[in-house]
């Protein structure tokens, strides 16, 4: 047991708690607010979401301590929001409720649309709640609902959408190809392009993860094997490269994590700053399984610890639109992300190592998903115990 202090509602709450109490157990066992609906507990149908720290999270599978020092809102804390007023609003005019199971957590999500994509048509606001399951109202309602919060938000009511007419909005997604904006500048333009992905301040609506890790080489030998594109593909679990052009590439990566599956294709540009040892790479890109789209920029930067060790360090922003986005925003995919970055390092490290054979080296990297998902939790188990003794 632990005791553990967040905000909730915009009141400071502390209480007791076990390492593996989830969220929405804790909000509701402990502090009785019962707004939050408990469906699957698996992170799939919605139900649970509420605010953290702005963003939509599935309380089921976020841990109550790893939201030390949060600012958590539920259902019953939007009094003061206008957004979140506009919508119950909508909700009532357009019918966007029956048994009223999802509403809370389709309201999270529903608030999280309006805010971060101000100009969705219905196609992709479909898109964006097929993350929040609903039993009851055919979701005709709620697209309504979100719809007329949208229109009422903009500076003409009846625009629309560049590029997505009103009419054609139920013909639904026809495809996804990458356009060389989406992959960011020319390569003429790549110290300035990594320099502002990899240290500007986060985007709206992007998650931003970092991480390092440091292998027992040289700055110049790392910072070449680094634009070895095949070869760094090589040390990513799950990635396939399909077409190299150049400084673009094109591929697919496969993803499993607890409940999550993922196999996004697409396209990424790279970018490198030769004189200051950093570099961007630009991608965007679709799950097959999902729909859901991403888009993201790892940036890195090489420092020489000595004439014999380097270390790299990783910043990666990302947007995720579709059913995965309440995935991307978990504390424990988060922490998943940080391990992966540090296995890749390990994996960078034995492509370089020249006592391994040519076979060794090139051996596909595998990685077991259950014993990384466990990993992780085990880390952030020892972490809490860690914090609790101090």
């Amino acid at each position: 047991m632990q005791t553990i202090a967040f905000t909730v509602n915009g009141r400071q709450v502390s209480g007791a708690c076990t390492d593996r109490t989830h969220l929405g157990d804790f909000l509701r066992d402990t502090h009785r607010l019962t707004g939050t609906h408990l469906g699957c507990e698996h992170g799939v149908c919605g139900a649970c979401t509420v605010l953290v720290d702005d963003k939509p999270v599935r309380s089921c599978i976020s841990f109550a301590a790893g939201c030390e020092g949060a600012d958590i809102v539920t259902v019953e804390g939007y009094q003061d929001d206008a957004v979140m007023a506009d919508l119950r609003a909508a909700f009532n005019r357009h019918h966007a409720l029956q048994c009223g199971f999802c509403t809370p957590g389709m309201l999270a999500t529903a608030r999280d649309i309006v805010l971060r994509l101000p100009d969705a048509n219905e196609a992709t606001i479909r898109h964006e709640l097929s993350g929040n399951l609903c039993r009851c109202t055919g979701y005709m309602g709620i697209v309504a609902a979100i719809r007329s919060v949208l229109d009422a938000r903009r500076p003409d009511p009846g625009a629309v959408v560049p590029g997505a007419p009103l009419a054609a909005a139920t013909k639904g997604f026809t495809g996804f190809t990458v356009s060389d904006e989406a992959l960011g500048a020319a390569p003429a333009h790549a110290a300035t392009a990594a320099n502002e992905a990899g240290r500007a301040a986060d985007r709206k609506g992007w998650s931003r993860i970092e991480g390092s890790f440091t292998v027992p080489y040289p700055l110049d030998a790392v910072w070449a094997f680094m634009a070895d594109l095949p070869a760094v593909a090589g040390c990513l679990p799950g990635a396939v490269l399909t077409e190299i052009e150049g400084e673009k590439v094109k591929g697919h990566i496969a993803i499993k994590f607890g409940p999550m599956s993922a196999r996004f294709e697409g396209a990424a540009r790279l970018q490198r700053d030769d004189v200051h040892k950093r570099g961007v790479l630009k991608g965007a890109g679709q799950d097959s399984l999902s729909n859901s789209k991403a888009a993201g920029d790892i940036a890195y930067q090489l420092t020489a610890h000595s004439a014999s060790e380097t270390e790299v360090e990783v910043d990666l922003q990302y947007s995720l639109q579709g059913p995965l986005a309440q995935f991307s925003r978990s504390g424990l995919v988060r922490d998943f992300v940080r391990r992966m970055i540090a296995d890749f390092g390990k994996s960078v490290a034995r492509r370089m190592d020249p006592t391994l054979s040519e076979a060794e080296r090139m051996k596909t990297v595998q990685l077991n998903p259950v014993a990384l998902f466990f990993g992780v939790l085990w880390e952030r188990v020892k972490r809490l115990f860690g914090a609790g003794g101090r």
